[in-house]
């Protein structure tokens, strides 16, 4: 795999059966996506894009070719071992946000931290502070889901996304509930991970404004890439 090469994608295609024959959702995928960069997965709904991104989070498996993260083939992985990447080295950030409504802002994001194993002390809450803070909500971090607005809670959902240094984000639609300005925001706000913290994020959208936000472009229609 090439130096600044963290996924590689190659010949991915997805068949799902389906009644009297089989749909094919991804048709000969491939793809390198650079370290550090936000690379924007776009096309309309049911073009693919969740499905690619499913497949390239060790959520699913392709019917044939292969997806590598660094140098790592995920199809021959055990189960085990795509369950540890997921919780060690990938974020992820979905469309419905899913904080744990019992838990603050701080505890929200500390909880992820402990599933992927960090241990408790005084550098995991820093940890905490550091990547709320990142994402404007310093003054928050003690506020409960109910308390904050739509936008604040996806922040919340990307701050915990991040917090245990993963290598890699997922992104499967994180703007569609917010509005345009919040969107751009959000948008903004991955961007600015890529250069701070390194990370490489996958985000899809449909959202025309946010299609040409990324380093690399990534266009599926009817499973097939056209860009």
């Amino acid at each position: 795999m090439k130096n600044n090469v963290l996924i590689e994608i190659s010949g991915v295609n997805r068949i799902f059966p389906v009644p009297g024959g089989e749909f094919q959702a991804l048709k000969d995928i491939n793809a390198e996506i650079q370290r550090g960069t936000l690379t924007v997965l776009r096309g309309r709904s049911g073009s693919g894009k969740t499905t690619l991104m499913n497949i390239v989070g060790a959520l699913d498996n392709p019917t044939s070719g292969y997806v590598c993260i660094e140098g790592r083939t995920l199809g021959s992985m055990s189960d085990r071992a795509k369950e540890n990447l997921r919780r060690k080295e990938m974020g992820f950030v979905f469309q419905a946000v899913s904080l744990i409504p019992t838990m603050n802002a701080f505890q929200n994001v500390e909880f992820s931290m402990r599933l992927a194993g960090i241990k408790p002390g005084k550098e995991r809450d820093k940890r905490v502070e550091e990547c709320l803070k990142l994402v404007g909500l310093g003054n928050r971090m003690h506020h409960m889901p109910a308390e904050m607005s739509g936008g604040e809670q996806q922040r919340v959902a990307i701050a915990r996304a991040i917090a245990h240094h993963p290598k890699v984000i997922m992104a499967d639609e994180p703007t569609a509930e917010l509005d345009s300005a919040m969107a751009a925001q959000v948008t903004r706000l991955f961007k600015e991970m890529t250069r701070k913290e390194g990370i490489t994020i996958l985000m899809t959208t449909h959202d025309v404004g946010l299609m040409d936000a990324g380093d690399m472009i990534i266009e599926l229609e009817n499973g097939q890439r056209i860009s």
